[in-house]
């Protein structure tokens, strides 16, 4: 039980790059899902770094000559969703938890005073389908988290888990109570807007240099140090 006066966090992981490698399924994935929602070959992927499903998915369908209408969105969404399904067993033996990161999950699991959700650009079915062949997903409150098809702008995100966690917990999480952790100079700007904590890790293709630059103060080179990280986090 916790006293109501005690400390606690709500940390948001994102999940590509920062928990996770799909080791190019990911682009794989439009390869299949393309043809089958559309009938015709893939040809090009819009730049994926740190951005929402939905905003993929606008700019990729443009450069297929399709106009992102709702219902061709929704053609990809459930396009998508079914390459991943039928991807299951080949994505739990090509994916890989990136160095540290279950081992952080865990630890910050037995903190009583933190809750784990998730915020993340993927689909919320596809999110759900890669934590849970990597078995990550029992560490995780994927009700009190946020996704890709929730809205395009990755900010807006914030506010939606911190209302999710608000509701269901019955407990008040603040900007300041609030740590988002990512890899992208995305994820930074996204938490500086939303006004929440944050805490890059050079995990993914961007440097500590240029997620410093991005505003962020904390920034770690990897997971693999889950004392610092969890200083980092009560901070």
């Amino acid at each position: 039980m916790i006293a109501p006066n005690e400390l606690r966090r709500l940390v948001l992981w994102d999940i590509d790059h920062t928990l996770l490698q799909s080791r190019g399924m990911g682009r794989e994935m439009y390869e299949r899902a393309i043809p089958r929602a559309f009938g015709q070959p893939f040809q090009q992927l819009a730049d994926v770094s740190g951005r929402t499903e939905l905003d993929i998915i606008a700019e990729t369908l443009k450069l297929h000559g399709i106009e992102p209408t709702d219902a061709a969105v929704g053609k990809l969404v459930n396009a998508l969703i079914d390459s991943y399904e039928a991807g299951r067993d080949e994505f739990a033996s090509r994916a890989r938890a990136l160095p540290g990161a279950r081992e952080a999950l865990v630890a910050l699991e037995s903190e009583p005073t933190v809750h784990q959700g998730v915020l993340t650009g993927n689909l919320r079915a596809v999110a759900r389908i890669k934590l849970v062949a990597l078995g990550l997903e029992q560490f995780l409150d994927l009700e009190t988290s946020s996704y890709g098809d929730d809205h395009a702008d990755r900010a807006e995100l914030v506010a939606m888990a911190r209302e999710r966690a608000t509701q269901q917990l019955d407990t008040q999480f603040g900007p300041d109570d609030t740590v988002l952790i990512g890899d992208t100079p995305r994820d930074v700007t996204a938490a500086l807007t939303a006004g929440v904590q944050v805490i890059a890790v050079a995990s993914g293709k961007s440097t500590v240099e240029e997620l410093q630059a991005a505003g962020a103060r904390k920034v770690l080179a990897d997971l693999t140090n889950t004392a610092h990280l969890m200083q980092l986090i009560k901070a």
